[in-house]
């Protein structure tokens, strides 16, 4: 049985520095390098990790795309059956539960929903709104999901496999809060059975290890990194900081724009007054607004407590450095 390596490629600092792992280990002829496509990611990150890592590097990657073409066809069902005014009531074992839909609303929501094509968006359609710190089923949908059926194809046809991801540990304090000494992700190396097995080779490596793998196979980083980017996956990320949203909104404005838009959508076609919104604000935070992006960015711009403006952020917004870097790049 040969074996495959896998390797997850998200345009990301640490994906890159295993792709480069990956290669100098086996080579190329041995090594599959996967990008699961969100449909959330900036323009830079697609051509940087479908263009110039390719290239550079000289291998083939391959695209995967979650696909929720099922669940539009049970959600307008169940639309249907609301447009005509059924009961509101659905029964979960011994509890029942009261919607408030109307058949006007459900007719209207039954109009816009249909898939855009777009796997981030098309899964807040299904799902009736965006994910959160608490319910992070992004990840999962758009990412964990097709990569596995990529990899589940390779095992039926007969190969080992060695999903190799671009895990550390260091990565942020909730991580290493969530991950160090507890669970099977902070393993570098597990089997998971069938012949499948994750391989985790940079999980205790600091983030001055993975630039200085850049740096020493003559790869560039993710240009976003110089631009105040934290992290490059999605744009913008549910739990992005506060200075990199505000980075976001300065620098890439048709990003806020497009979520906006998504916001509006999503509200549309999710049950009356409902709380959705990108950036979760809490039961009472949305107020039946069908976007609230804007007014995250308005807080994004204050000082500690998001009262006041700081003027320090206000004067950086006037005068932006050309490039910034929350990892030194730019020195």
């Amino acid at each position: 049985m040969s074996i495959v390596h896998v390797v997850s490629m998200s345009g990301g600092k640490d994906s890159t520095a295993t792709a480069i792992l990956a290669l100098e280990q086996h080579g190329k002829d041995a090594c599959r390098f996967v990008f699961a496509d969100t449909g959330n990611e900036h323009e830079a990150t697609y051509e940087y990790a479908l263009g110039y890592l390719p290239s550079a590097l000289g291998i083939k990657v391959d695209v995967v795309r979650a696909d929720f073409t099922d669940e539009f066809a049970t959600k307008r069902a169940n639309l249907g059956r609301l447009a005509a005014g059924e009961p509101e009531t659905a029964v979960y074992g011994r509890r029942q539960f009261k919607y408030s839909w109307t058949p006007e609303a459900a007719a209207r929501a039954l109009e816009l929903l249909h898939p855009t094509g777009n796997p981030y968006l098309d899964m807040c359609l299904v799902k009736g709104g965006f994910p959160s710190r608490k319910r992070q089923f992004c990840t999962d949908y758009l990412k964990t999901q097709p990569l596995t059926a990529y990899a589940v194809e390779l095992l039926d046809a007969g190969h080992a496999v060695w999903s190799w991801q671009g895990v550390r540990i260091d990565e942020s304090h909730s991580r290493r809060v969530r991950l160090q000494g507890t669970g099977a992700c902070v393993k570098a190396f597990e089997e998971v059975g069938g012949g499948l097995f994750n391989y985790r080779p940079i999980l205790r490596w600091k983030v001055q290890d993975v630039f200085q793998a850049h740096e020493l196979a003559g790869i560039k980083p993710n240009p976003l990194y110089l631009q105040g980017m934290d992290r490059v996956g999605c744009m913008p990320c549910i739990n992005c900081s506060k200075g990199e949203l505000r980075e976001i909104a300065r620098r890439f404005p048709a990003e806020v724009e497009r979520i906006a838009a998504w916001e509006r959508l999503v509200s549309e076609v999710c049950r009356p007054r409902s709380p959705v919104s990108f950036f979760h604000l809490g039961a009472k935070g949305h107020a039946g607004q069908s976007s609230t992006i804007h007014s995250v960015v308005e807080w994004s711009r204050t000082g500690r407590g998001g009262r006041q403006y700081d003027l320090l952020v206000m004067a950086e917004l006037e005068s932006p450095a050309q490039c910034s870097s929350a990892y030194g790049l730019c020195e």
